[in-house]
Parts: structure tokens; sequence; C-alpha cells
């Protein structure tokens, strides 16, 4: 059986590396794309980000809460508008992503200790510039007006410390942990590229038993496994997963350690997960391979299957947020289960046994398709062997 299996695994090998189909998206494809996901955000960081400026006040405050707004990472003065409609048309054009307003009478208000209350514009379709944008003007506006409230306080006496006292009672402090800068790429390169990987696997293994059928090798493929199709499947499976095991070593080997992404302690554990998610993801197509025998139908199938996989994942939108049956469309999904583990092994660099829930939700993918295809593959198996019997004249 071990030398049945591994011959299978070799036939396969030679398979994946004589068909455009197999080698172009196994092996071909991912070197492209792993390298131009990261090439995309190479810039790393949203830095420079177009504000425009409403400065209905003119005073000294206004033009040293401008000037600071200017030193920070995320703000670029570009344009200086006097009206909300010409701020909106400025943005509506792309050409401002942000907007600070300062009103009237501002300086005086906040020596006076009145409410101010300044207006900070963000663009919301681009989440994290506008985050950005609105986290630096709101630490610079804050400390601004701090900071006037205080050189008055001191004036009359007062200790800095009793000033400060009496202008913040109360500290806020931040902690952003785990992409502190909101770093594109760190961030989302190693999502775009692992589900690049899923979504290939998937592709390709649709294809391994319908493809058998459509060019009439079945037979020999029943042969060399002696008919039986728990061997043909694991020759097939150890094929598609030592390709997988490439990609791996391409991207945490190669793409990683080029774009500084690679954290230290983290492959092994990562290597396991991936190796799950692999066999799931072979599980899946070769499941969906052994039951539509046609070819195209079955392509069609991986490609609506794998399609909102990123979407459905909770990489960018939590899925307690989604509708009842989005969460479940994603917890059919191995990529689901794997990016949870992902990010407590590569972004929190946690131990591997964090990731136990979703390691037995990856065993439960590979257990339970692995049985499906195993059944479906044994009948047409038995059926090929019983047509191609001879038949004994009496």
């Amino acid at each position: 059986m071990i030398r049945a299996t591994a011959q299978i695994a070799l036939r396969e090998w030679k398979r994946i590396l004589t068909r455009k189909d197999h080698y172009i998206v196994l092996l071909v494809l991912p070197a492209f794309l792993f390298f131009f996901y990261a090439f995309i955000f190479d810039k790393q960081q949203a830095e420079d980000l177009p504000v425009a400026i409403w400065d209905d006040d003119r005073s000294a405050v206004s033009r040293q809460i401008t000037f600071l707004l200017e030193q920070t990472a995320s703000i670029h003065i570009t344009a200086s508008v006097s009206s909300e409609n010409e701020l909106r048309q400025l943005m509506q054009e792309k050409k401002i992503i942000g907007a600070v307003h300062f009103p009237k009478n501002m300086e005086k208000d906040i020596k006076s200790r009145h409410p101010v209350k300044v207006a900070v514009y963000t663009n919301a379709s681009a989440l994290i510039p506008s985050k950005l944008v609105y986290k630096d003007a709101a630490g610079v506006i804050i400390t601004v007006g701090a900071g006037v409230n205080l050189q008055k306080f001191m004036k009359t006496g007062m200790t800095e410390g009793k000033a400060m006292a009496l202008i913040m009672p109360v500290k806020l402090q931040l902690f952003t942990l785990y992409n502190p800068t909101y770093n594109y790429q760190h961030y989302l390169v190693p999502g775009l590229v692992t589900v690049a990987m899923m979504m290939m696997i998937i592709m390709v293994t649709v294809l391994i038993f319908n493809k058998e059928w459509e060019e009439g090798t079945e037979q020999e493929l029943a042969e060399l496994g002696k008919g039986n199709a728990g061997v043909v499947f694991t020759g097939k499976a150890l094929a598609h997963l030592t390709a997988s095991w490439i990609n791996f070593a391409l991207v945490f080997g190669i793409v990683f350690p080029i774009f500084s992404m690679y954290h230290a302690g983290t492959w092994w554990s990562l290597f396991v997960m991936f190796n799950l998610m692999s066999l799931a993801c072979i599980g899946i197509g070769a499941m969906v391979s052994v039951i539509m025998l046609d070819v195209m139908l079955a392509l069609d199938f991986g490609i609506f299957y794998t399609s909102p996989a990123f979407v459905f994942s909770g990489f960018t939108f939590p899925r307690w947020g989604m509708p009842w049956y989005d969460q479940y469309y994603a917890a059919i999904m191995p990529y689901t289960p794997f990016l949870d583990a992902f990010f407590k092994l590569y972004f929190m660099e946690l131990p591997l046994r964090y990731a136990g829930p979703e390691a037995l939700r990856l065993l439960l993918f590979i257990g339970s398709t692995f049985f499906i295809a195993v059944f479906f593959l044994q009948k047409r198996l038995d059926k090929t062997q019983t047509h191609a019997a001879p038949v004994t004249a009496s």
C-alpha cells in the first residue's frame, strides 16, 4: 500500500508539472501574486494625506494648530477653504481626504473657558486614512487647547502641576497593539497571501479526479491504486500537500523576510496550521471533483465557493457584525478558522496551543471531506473496474 501510495503521489506530481492549469495555478501564479501584493503596499503606511483648513477664527491659536497639524505624519495641508460646500466639493473630487474647521472666536472662547467645537471632516470611504487623520488632528487640537489654558493659569501664579490637574483631571492613555502604526503591508499582505493560497489549492484540487475520467485515465489510476480509493486519495493528497509546501516556503522564507514581515518564532506554528488548512482545502476540492465529474461545473463551484472567502472570513469586518446567514457561510470555509489562528500565531505571537479550537475545526473539515471523497471515489473506481472486466463467453 505504501508503494502504491508513493507511485500515485509521483504520478500526480508529473500531472501537476505537465498540465498548464495545474502548474501555473500552483507554482507560477503564487510567486507572481505574493510579490505583487507586497509591492502594492510597499509604502506600508498612509502618510502626508491631503487635508484642507477652514479657518473662521484667523487667530494665533488657529495658526499654531495648523502648523502643528502639518508636522504630524499623516496630515499634509494642501488647501484652504471658506465654506462647507467648497470643502465637500474638494472631497468629492478626491483632492482632499479630510478637513479641519476652526470656528469664529475660538481663541477667545478657549481663554475664557467657554466650550469650543473644532470640526474634523474625514472621508470615511477610506477607513484607515480617515482614522489616521482624525487621530492626529484630535491629538493636536486637544494638546493646543490644554496648552492655552495652562499658560493662562500659570500667569496667575498657579504651579504647572495644579494647572494641569485642573485642565485635564483625567488622562487618557491609548495603547494600539499588534499593528500600532496601521501598517498596510504588515496587516493586509499576509491576509491576501493566505487567502490566495487557499483559493489556488481548491481551484486545482476540484480537477484531480474528474480530469481522470474526462481524459480516460481512470482505469490506469484504479490499477495503480489496486482499486483502493483510500490509497488513490492519499497519494494525490500527498502530492498536492507537498506542492503547497513550496508556496509556504516562498512566503515565509523569501517574501516575508524581504519585506520585513517575518515574525521570528512563529513559522513552525504557522506551518502546522497551514498544513491543516491545506488538507482541508484538498478535502473540499477532492470531494467536489469526485462528485461533479463535469469539469466546468466543478470549476464554477470552486470559484463560487472561494471568491467571498476574504470578505466573510472576518479579516476586514468582524463576523459577529454580519447577518446570521453570512456567518454560517463563513463557518463552512476552512479559511475562517485558519485566519482566526493566524491572528493569534502571527500578529499576537501566541504559542500554538492557543490555536487549539481552530485546529479542531480544521480537523473536522478534513475528517468529513476526506470520508465523503473516499466514499464516492470508491464507488467510481468499483464501477470503472466492473466495466473494464473481461466478459467470459459461456
